[in-house]
């Protein structure tokens, strides 16, 4: 006698599902989506966020040097070289409003400090709730004269 097979076999297709992995690859597919929108958000609002940290310590560095720059004329007639900080605050912020920034200012001795602060505006990232990205940059620059080492 032959054996015979009872209920249904069969071939090929899919497995049956149990009743847990119902819509688990829509889960899982809404969970990468997700992900890849972050690392997106993450590596266009974080290089423009880059930029403009570079550009803002570039603009800092420029107001300082030119601030330095600007030597007291009454030191000179009493035989010295210093700063003038009055001068100095002035250019310094001329420059940053000719480049359409604006930072903080200090003249300590020879030494002119500029620090900007701003935030970057986000593209990908204001639509999970992320609308900037904080910028600041400092830079220093010292008015030096004369002789300083042995060639």
């Amino acid at each position: 006698m032959t054996p015979r097979i009872r209920g249904r076999t069969q071939i090929g297709g899919d497995l049956p599902k149990g009743p847990n992995e119902e819509g688990s690859f829509a889960v899982f597919v809404a969970v990468l989506a997700v992900g890849l929108f972050a690392l997106f958000g993450l590596v266009i609002d974080g290089g423009r966020a880059v930029a403009a940290q570079n550009n803002a310590a570039g603009e800092a560095e420029q107001a300082a040097r030119v601030g330095a720059g600007q030597i007291s004329v009454d030191a000179i007639r009493l035989g010295t070289l210093e700063i003038d900080p009055a001068a100095a605050t002035s250019a310094a912020q001329q420059y940053l409003r000719a480049t359409g920034g604006a930072g903080v200012i200090t003249v300590a001795g020879q030494t002119v400090t500029v620090h900007i602060q701003s935030a970057e505006p986000t593209v990908i990232l204001g639509i999970i709730g992320v609308r900037q990205i904080s910028i600041s940059a400092t830079a220093s620059a010292t008015n030096v004269h004369g002789v300083t080492r042995e060639d």
